[in-house]
């Protein structure tokens, strides 16, 4: 059986988009192989060179996971929760009908399973509306994304999704001050990726396997993630 690899990750760059509250990451050269030239190292006639960078950056940027503590001051860091939390059968829902700063209800999640074909039950549930590719790389596009209501994001706790994922800087809309899904995570100790990509590449496939392992950061409120889908085709 052949294993395609679906990238779902955003590139990180110098001075990208980020959720309207956060800052820009800063990326840069910190030795270049021109600098270490002046090291002497390696021989004579083998000399050697390396370049190294800098990254500067928030716990939120990017393609992330966010951590208990990001909501509640007396949750769990990123370091503080199991690997295997990250990795898991998931299903990609068909969203894209929603348009920019509406609501994702409960009925459009129903919906959307029926016609994935699959049962939520425990799946990493991933939320596909077309964000991306509506504005990125625009800076519109932290300023337009659907939110969840709290109803729904109750609704995939109630169906066992300890994780879920969304197109965009948020699962909660801009316009919207008062975080209701953010909440519903804080209160039912459920997570989410943000701003996942190539999206479209998962709807109507089906089940499959999702991988989004945070780096292990003492105290981290969340993770950029390496996010990823293996279909089995």
């Amino acid at each position: 059986m052949k294993k395609n690899i679906i990238d779902l990750s955003l590139l990180v760059e110098d001075n990208m988009w980020t959720h309207k509250m956060f800052q820009s990451p800063m990326i840069t050269t910190h030795m270049s192989h021109e600098d270490s030239k002046s090291k002497g190292l390696g021989e004579a006639n083998d000399p050697f060179t390396t370049q190294t960078t800098i990254i500067s950056t928030l716990d939120h940027v990017g393609t992330h996971v966010d951590a208990p503590l990001h909501v509640n001051p007396n949750g769990e860091s990123v370091d503080e929760l199991p690997l295997d939390m990250f990795i898991g059968k998931a299903v990609c829902l068909d969203l894209t009908y929603i348009g920019d700063l509406e609501d994702i209800e409960v009925k459009d999640l129903e919906e959307a399973e029926k016609k994935s074909g699959i049962k939520i039950n425990g799946h990493i549930v991933l939320l596909n509306t077309g964000l991306h590719n509506r504005h990125y790389p625009n800076r519109e596009v932290v300023f337009s994304n659907p939110g969840l209501t709290a109803e729904a994001t109750h609704w995939l706790a109630d169906r066992g999704s300890k994780l879920h994922g969304v197109e965009g800087p948020s699962t909660d809309a801009p316009n919207n001050p008062s975080f209701p899904s953010h909440r519903v995570c804080r209160d039912r100790e459920i997570y989410h990726f943000e701003w996942l990509v190539n999206l479209e590449k998962l709807v109507n496939k089906g089940e499959f396997t999702f991988y989004g392992v945070p780096l292990k950061i003492k105290g981290g409120t969340g993770s950029p993630v390496r996010a990823f889908a293996i279909l089995e085709e």
